[in-house]
């Protein structure tokens, strides 16, 4: 069995620019097992759906420990590399956060620069930065290179400003993160080419981009520079629309 420490070597190492690492967004075991047996090298636990699959609001309507307990369920059930969405960091230390990942299997995870236990405000961008080096810290301390997938959810907040606004300012905090110590940036949001293309190019990281499972290719991501292509809430949804054809010839 590989070592917690290789998982997350290993997972680093499939950043690649213009040859994405396909990380499909799960929710339990049972996805987890899904996503494992179709062949793909890595998975994330995506917050929606994970809130969702346990009756709770997304926006940290989980707890920490609700997140860890499902983490440990679909640790257990694969043995290829998982990160963890773990929204704005449930209001912990960043040492808690690192332990209780690492205790429960996960060698990644995402975190978001909106902060749902304050009202929903918006990190500055160098509050940011400084939490993304406070984590770097916490996981080099254990000697695990934990990935650290840096969000900012400017382009999705009715706040964010026009739309070369939105860019410049996405720009400026993934900048900062990866001073910080982030190892993918990550401005969420479904993105034009020719802006998803600009990401690309202008940050000094691997870039994760949101995917369709109904939509797109691997090909069309790597031609935009992407790294790494996660699912967000749409796999799960897309599960749900065919599970409602099905149960309606029934009804």
């Amino acid at each position: 069995m590989t070592s917690i420490g290789e998982k997350a070597t290993n997972f680093l190492a499939l950043h690649r620019p213009g040859d994405p690492v396909i990380v499909p967004t799960v929710w339990d075991a049972w996805s987890a097992n899904l996503v494992q047996t179709a062949g793909f090298r890595a998975l994330t636990i995506g917050s929606h759906p994970l809130a969702d699959s346990l009756g709770k609001p997304d926006g940290e309507g989980m707890s920490f420990a609700d997140v860890l307990g499902r983490v440990r369920e679909i640790t257990a059930a694969v043995d290829i590399p998982v990160s963890v969405d773990l929204e704005s960091g449930y209001a912990q230390k960043p040492s808690a956060l690192i332990d209780g990942l690492l205790e429960a299997g996960a060698v990644g995870f995402n975190l978001e620069d909106t902060v749902h236990s304050e009202g929903g405000r918006l990190r500055t961008p160098q509050e940011h930065a400084d939490l993304v080096a406070e984590l770097r810290a916490a996981a080099d301390a254990t000697g695990v290179h934990v990935v650290i997938n840096a969000r900012t959810d400017l382009f999705m907040r009715p706040d964010g400003g026009t739309a070369q606004e939105r860019l410049a300012g996405a720009l400026e905090r993934l900048r900062l993160a990866a001073a910080a110590g982030a190892d993918v940036l990550y401005p969420v949001g479904r993105h034009e080419p020719e802006v998803q293309r600009t990401l690309c190019t202008e940050l000094p990281l691997p870039v994760n981009a949101i995917g369709i499972p109904e939509q797109g290719s691997p090909a069309a991501f790597a031609e935009l520079g992407v790294a790494r292509v996660s699912f967000g809430p749409f796999l799960q949804r897309a599960l749900s629309a065919e599970t409602d054809r099905l149960l309606a010839a029934w009804q």
